[in-house]
């Protein structure tokens, strides 16, 4: 395998994935008993491997696959087999840095029309005087 190809411009190469299998949790009979199928995949990102915005953009959403030593821990034990596993953790890791990637739109602040900011004070205006209507004025 070559590694895990995110986009055009960006490649994990397969030196910095580290893989360790293990028993999946759950049922499945004799099989779950002896074979390895969960898969764990663990990336350490290197210095400079992501721009700065990416890097805190990827933080964020992937907030519960990073571990206090600063890795990237990507569990699967959806598949019965290993292979199907090892690619399940494969996209996941490129789905997060994918969704990093492109930068959220920044807002454009408006203005309320002039239309609008009427129809908000009429709307007060017919509140204030359907309470009045409803005031006691005579005290004696």
């Amino acid at each position: 395998m070559s590694g895990i190809q995110v986009s055009a411009n960006l490649e994990i190469p397969e030196e910095q994935l580290e893989w360790s299998f293990s028993r999946s949790s759950g049922p499945g009979g004799q099989n779950v008993n002896k074979v390895n199928s969960k898969a764990t995949l663990r990336w350490r990102p290197q210095p400079g491997a992501l721009a700065p915005g990416v890097w805190k953009r990827f933080r964020q959403n992937a907030k519960r696959f990073i571990s206090t030593a600063g890795e990237v821990v990507i569990q699967s034990q959806e598949y019965r087999d290993q292979p199907q596993n090892i690619e399940a953790c494969r996209e996941k890791l490129r789905e997060l840095l994918r969704a990093s990637l492109t930068p959220p739109k920044r807002r454009v602040a408006t203005k309320p029309t002039r239309a609008s900011k009427r129809r908000r004070l009429d709307e007060k205006k017919q509140r204030s005087d359907k309470k009045k209507s409803r005031q006691n004025k005579d005290f004696h």
